[in-house]
């Protein structure tokens, strides 16, 4: 038996490379037999070594197309791979994948463009998700204020309170509790269980509804960081409104216990301070407005408008008006605070005077813009005037300027729901401000915010 030694490296380079000559050429000679190539297999002097060869370069043949095809699939694989959403993020950083050797670039890559549109959507669409639940925890907490319902609880506890009074013992025990507060003791002296359980359920409610807000948000951001969804600009923002959250329910709180606590000097109703519930909804509004804002530049591609003297006015000009309807709304958190919308329940007058007598009554002068009731409605009446106006000059500055249609609905929404606004806000004070109506005029305001966030999202400059 002859031993066979052949070059599997000389092999291949002469398969490759050889014609169609059927001449034969004496390459070597291993321990005297001579081996001849030629195009197709080798032949030696043995029969047996004949058969073997021709079996390697069936072989080799079979592993050539194999490795061929391998490539193929792993190529198209590769580029399955880039096209996965949960991948996007190592893309994004240009990283590279350990599957096959292969080495990804998210540069040289159309499909890195879509996957990140991608996830700016399913962000953008968190958001406004978020910023929606901020909406029902702000209307809600105004139908707690409007029925005297927010000094029910009167401790707080982040898991305890959780679960609400099941026995007749244990309601017994949250009643007597509530009675050792002034505003049983002065105000609902005569309420019974019954009464008391539903203004118990409208606070607890309120605040179950906080610590679903805050789920919200606390849940998605430790998700989306890990897969990396967020850029290096957005991750302290996100963090940032997560951080908000959990100070909101801190300031509530704050904000209750000024209505629990002992004012010997005084007999009045026992209320929250108009301070502290003007910050409990500033905040609120302010994490409203930042979710939505983010939301939608998120979401919505930028409109490519071209600049002009004009455009520039038009955003200066919807910036102001955006931050006065900011400011009636908090506004109304010092009406509501001190019961400003039963003074004087005419209009456009206040009373027999369109300037009352006891408009700078408190000393020092400063004094009434916060704590006079009348000076706090007549401030609001202002304000939603001043807000009107300027929204309806903004719908006829923006007719002097092309605009894309979609920028044209917002500015249209915008003022339509502040005509409707105002006629809510006279309604309310007309009828003495019963509940539904003060409810929606509450609600109302927040809509107006709405639409003014996004007229300002329609109006951004597109950074290049």
């Amino acid at each position: 038996m002859y031993s066979r030694r052949i070059c599997a490296y000389s092999r291949w380079r002469y398969y490759s490379s050889a014609g169609s000559s059927s001449s034969r050429r004496r390459t070597r000679s291993v321990r005297g037999s001579a081996c001849y190539v030629t195009s197709n297999f080798i032949i030696t002097h043995s029969h047996e070594d004949r058969v073997i060869c021709e079996l390697e370069i069936m072989v080799l043949q079979v592993l050539r197309l194999a490795l061929s095809c391998r490539c193929q699939t792993a190529s198209k694989y590769v580029q399955q791979i880039q096209r996965t959403p949960l991948r996007q993020w190592l893309l994004k950083r240009g990283q590279t994948t350990e599957g096959g050797h292969v080495s990804v670039r998210t540069a040289s890559m159309p499909s890195a463009a879509s996957d990140r549109v991608l996830s700016d959507r399913v962000l953008g669409r968190w958001l406004v998700g978020c910023s929606g639940l901020v909406l029902g925890a702000v209307v809600l907490g105004g139908v707690t204020r409007l029925t005297e319902s927010g000094l029910s609880m009167v401790d707080w506890h982040l898991v305890k309170e959780m679960k609400p009074p099941r026995t007749e013992a244990e309601w017994e025990d949250e009643f007597s509790k509530y009675k050792q507060f002034p505003e049983f003791k002065i105000l609902n002296h005569d309420m019974t269980l019954t009464e008391f359980k539903f203004i118990f359920y409208m606070e607890w409610g309120h605040r179950m509804w906080g610590r679903l807000v805050g789920l919200a948000y606390i849940l998605p951001t430790v998700y989306f960081m890990k897969r990396g969804y967020f850029s290096r600009s957005m991750k302290p923002r996100v963090l940032g409104l997560c951080g908000f959250v959990f100070f909101q329910g801190l300031l509530g709180w704050y904000m209750v216990k000024s209505g629990l606590e002992e004012k010997t000097e005084s007999y009045d109703i026992p209320r929250v301070s108009q301070y502290r519930l003007a910050a409990h909804l500033g905040s609120a509004l302010l994490l409203y407005c930042s979710s939505l804002w983010m939301g939608l530049t998120l979401m919505l591609p930028a409109s490519k408008i071209p600049d002009s003297r004009n455009l520039l006015q038009l955003r200066r000009f919807a910036k102001a008006t955006g931050g006065l309807v900011f400011l009636t709304a908090l506004s109304g958190a010092f009406v509501a605070g001190l019961d400003a919308g039963l003074v004087y329940n005419s209009f456009p007058k206040m009373g027999e005077c369109w300037i009352p007598d006891d408009l700078l009554a408190f000393s020092p002068t400063i004094k009434n813009v916060f704590e006079n009731p009348t000076t706090v409605q007549f401030d609001h009446r202002i304000l939603g005037i001043a807000s009107l106006s300027a929204i309806t000059g903004l719908y006829l500055f923006s007719r002097r300027v092309h605009l894309p249609r979609r920028v044209k609905i917002a500015i249209g929404c915008l003022t339509a729901m502040a005509y409707t606004q105002v006629a809510l806000g006279i309604s309310t004070l007309l009828l003495y401000v019963p509940t539904p109506l003060a409810a929606t005029h509450q609600s109302g305001s927040v809509a107006l915010l709405t639409f003014a966030i996004w007229v300002l999202a329609e109006l951004r400059k597109v950074v290049k």
